[in-house]
């Protein structure tokens, strides 16, 4: 057998073996997959759809503190509460009163936040998840910046909050989108 037989040979018997791995790959991924769906199928199981006028305790929790921030925001705006100025280039400007137009644009998302919270609708939610997503990394990020331990306890317990939140608003979610279940003998 000569030089090159034996390298064609060994390049065939590489494919093969590369064959038989990428095999083994898919298969072991079809059953992941089968046990995951199995595990979600469980998990869609053991939830209960909501009544017609529940809400779950977090989205309550969320639908009052969405209120809070509307009501705030105006109460501040009135009281002629000045906020720090950044420019777009990251460099404090000064302080000053609040825009109008953002005023009016956090106390109208946060209050239609809150009345979509407090009817259970979805959209609320998933908007409500979303602000605790920028809340959680801007409190992280906040920590390294922190200048004192109280300042760092304080970030610590709202991104921990947030995160809690956050946690327990996943299933109240997925409780909003069920649809209701047939029970047998109901037509």
């Amino acid at each position: 057998m000569g030089s090159r037989e034996r390298k064609r040979a060994a390049r065939q018997k590489r494919k093969e073996r590369g064959l038989a791995r990428q095999a083994e790959t898919v298969e072991r991924r079809e059953k992941m997959t089968e046990r995951s769906e199995e595990r979600n199928r469980e998990a869609r199981e053991e939830l209960e759809p909501l009544e017609p006028d529940e809400r779950p305790l977090v989205v309550t929790i969320g639908a009052v503190i969405s209120g809070l921030i509307a009501v705030s925001t105006i109460v501040g705006y009135l009281a002629g509460i000045e906020v720090t100025r950044v420019g777009s280039d990251g460099i404090e400007q000064g302080e000053g009163e609040a825009p109008l137009a953002s005023v009016v644009a956090v106390v109208v998302l946060m209050a239609a936040m809150s009345y979509g919270m407090w009817r259970a609708r979805y959209w609320a939610v998933l908007g409500f998840q979303a602000l605790l997503v920028l809340v959680i990394v801007a409190g992280s990020l906040g920590l390294v910046r922190a200048s004192s331990a109280l300042q760092a306890i304080a970030t610590t317990a709202l991104v921990a909050a947030a995160g809690v939140m956050f946690y327990f608003m996943v299933k109240a979610m997925a409780r909003i989108q069920m649809p209701e279940r047939r029970r047998p003998g109901d037509q």
